[in-house]
């Protein structure tokens, strides 16, 4: 039962070059950037990433997106990585868009084991229809570009079929984490770390602050242990390194 792994290293020795990869946070919040850091140090390269951004310039998924290290995105928000934007619109990239809410579901419902759900999101626009592009050729074309999925109508509605989503791995930072693989995020980090989590077969947890089983009441645990199968314990400077993306003070 117990889950801690003593590095990050060790926490990812098996994570192969092509493996697909749920990785949690929003911005620079919640951000697992040692395991991330870990990652990049280990070489693998062809992944296949599943977040809501790829990170930012310098920082995050920025980090292994420079390096040449990953091969396809499925997010929803490019943001201000400008090497994100120039490998998609170079064709070095393939980037699925997909709507912020419609992404979040998709990974709860590979998490929850199903396969398939229909929502209104999308419905007669091109995330429907198909045509998105998803690869540019170097001369600017489109080589690949999105399916079209099935529509069908509800109570006089249209909605649209999305697939679940599950990974070969899932990297999530919690702010507290039991030996068991309980989790705690605290505010804007529990955006999309749970569903990460839950998505990934092998959900590996940078936590920065670890406890001991019972310490945790039920009722505040976020996230439950069986959705975790590696913890990995934060040093106190780990643990306080976190950026912030736009800084706004007033006088």
């Amino acid at each position: 039962m117990d889950k801690v792994v003593a590095t990050a290293q060790e926490a990812l020795a098996d994570v192969v070059d092509g493996a697909s990869l749920a990785v949690g946070g929003f911005g620079l919040s919640g951000v697992p950037d040692v395991l991330i850091q870990a990652l990049y140090a280990t070489g693998t390269t062809g992944l296949r990433v599943v977040s809501n951004n790829c990170g930012v310039d310098g920082a995050g998924l920025g980090i292994l997106l420079a390096a040449g290290r990953i091969s396809r995105v499925t997010g929803s928000y490019v943001g201000d990585n400008k090497e994100f934007a120039r490998q998609y619109l170079s064709g070095e990239l393939l980037v699925e868009l997909t709507p912020q809410g419609t992404l979040a579901e998709r990974l709860r419902a590979g998490g929850c084991g199903v396969p398939a759900f229909f929502t209104p999101a999308g419905v007669g626009t091109q995330v429907a229809d198909g045509g998105l592009p998803w690869l540019y050729a170097p001369d600017g074309t489109v080589a690949v570009s999105s399916p079209p999925k099935e529509v069908r109508e509800f109570d006089g509605r249209s909605y649209v079929l999305e697939h679940g989503i599950t990974t070969d791995f899932a990297l999530v930072r919690a702010a507290v984490g039991d030996r068991h693989g309980n989790l705690v995020f605290h505010r804007a980090a529990r955006n999309f770390n749970p569903l990460a989590a839950m998505a990934g077969r092998i959900t590996i947890a940078e936590v920065e602050q670890l406890v001991e089983p019972g310490v945790l009441d039920p009722d505040e645990i976020h996230l439950p242990g069986i959705f975790v199968q590696r913890v990995v314990e934060l040093t106190a400077e780990q643990a306080a390194d976190k950026r912030i993306e736009k800084r706004t003070v007033r006088h």
